[in-house]
């Protein structure tokens, strides 16, 4: 098959998973016959160390519609989603989870909204959940500070079930925990028709969850706000650092200049004596209010001349060319 006239493709990132995989594959392997697509399967293993990639062989030998990447160790989700963004070629892109807890029959008004609807980015929305509180309320909460932080009305950010057009897995990076903000990272990468599908939440049927723990909720929102650092002011880091600095400094300028007149003034009169300077504590709120002004400053002038001298720093989302080749 023809690798440009492929019209799904779905990457299914997995760890441990070797009771899952081929009941998932036979799924998709069903819908999409039934739907009559052109599909391609690419499975990333997160260094299992179990039988998965035993059973992975198996099914590519089988269908040759079945790919699948290799970890040697494992680096995470968002490590193995952005591997298997950079290899697939089919016009649509879905990941799903390799749990069972994401059903494929769900895939093809995903691709309908992505071919028909016109929109860049679909992700399901998990309404009703087979999870424990003390993962739907965390999940909550991450998913309330998401919308307020980027402005996409999304209620489940993390939901492992999206669909893409191609063109925007393939001009975003996914790195560290930032999997979970796909969505943020594709809007502000210049792709703003996001929309949200309900999509059905299955109990999981082997096993325990793989890519997970508390910590990932800490380590999420750290994520966030660095994705909402770097996206508005990486390419300008002097427009964040310079102005905080500046206020700071001035801060500690005119609390040290008032005083210094007061001093002055005191003595003058000859009625009151003043206070040693060095006595008052707004000396040293003012000292240290200059200081942290100046680093700010320093650290925004330094990131500028970083910045300046990147060579990606004039890279920008090209849509079109009329008259030009390439």
């Amino acid at each position: 098959m023809n690798d440009s006239n492929i019209d799904i493709s779905v990457v299914i990132p997995f760890l441990n998973e070797e009771e899952s995989i081929p009941e998932l594959l036979a799924w998709i392997e069903k819908v999409m016959l039934e739907n009559n697509f052109s599909y391609e399967i690419l499975l990333i293993d997160d260094g299992s160390s179990d039988r998965s990639w035993k059973i992975v062989e198996e099914n590519s030998s089988r269908n040759p519609r079945v790919k699948a990447i290799k970890f040697r160790r494992n680096y995470g989700k968002s490590a193995a989603l952005n591997v298997g963004f950079h290899a697939v070629v089919g016009k649509v892109v879905i990941t799903m989870d390799a749990d069972m807890q994401d059903s494929p029959d769900e895939i093809p008004e995903l691709f309908k909204m992505i071919t028909e609807e016109g929109y860049d980015l679909v992700s399901g929305w998990k309404k009703k959940r087979y999870d424990p509180i003390t993962k739907t309320i965390p999940t909550k909460f991450f998913n309330a500070a998401t919308r307020a932080i980027s402005g996409i009305q999304l209620h489940d950010f993390n939901c492992g079930l999206k669909a893409y057009r191609n063109e925007v897995v393939k001009s975003i990076e996914v790195y560290n925990e930032m999997h979970r903000y796909i969505p943020v990272i594709a809007k502000w990468a210049g792709f703003k028709n996001i929309a949200e599908k309900v999509v059905q939440h299955r109990a999981r049927k082997y096993g325990s969850t793989k890519f997970g723990g508390i910590s990932r909720f800490i380590n999420g929102f750290l994520d966030l706000l660095t994705i909402f650092f770097v996206s508005k002011f990486g390419k300008r880091p002097m427009h964040f650092f310079g102005v905080w600095g500046t206020v700071m400094f001035m801060l500690g300028f005119m609390g040290a200049l008032y005083i210094g007149f007061e001093k002055i003034y005191l003595v003058y009169r000859g009625d009151i004596v003043p206070r040693n300077i060095t006595d008052q504590p707004l000396f040293f709120l003012c000292l240290v209010s200059l200081i942290i002004g100046s680093q700010l400053f320093l650290a925004g002038f330094i990131g500028e001349m970083i910045s300046r001298n990147a060579t990606e720093r004039n890279v920008y989302g090209i849509t079109k060319r009329l008259g030009l080749e390439g």
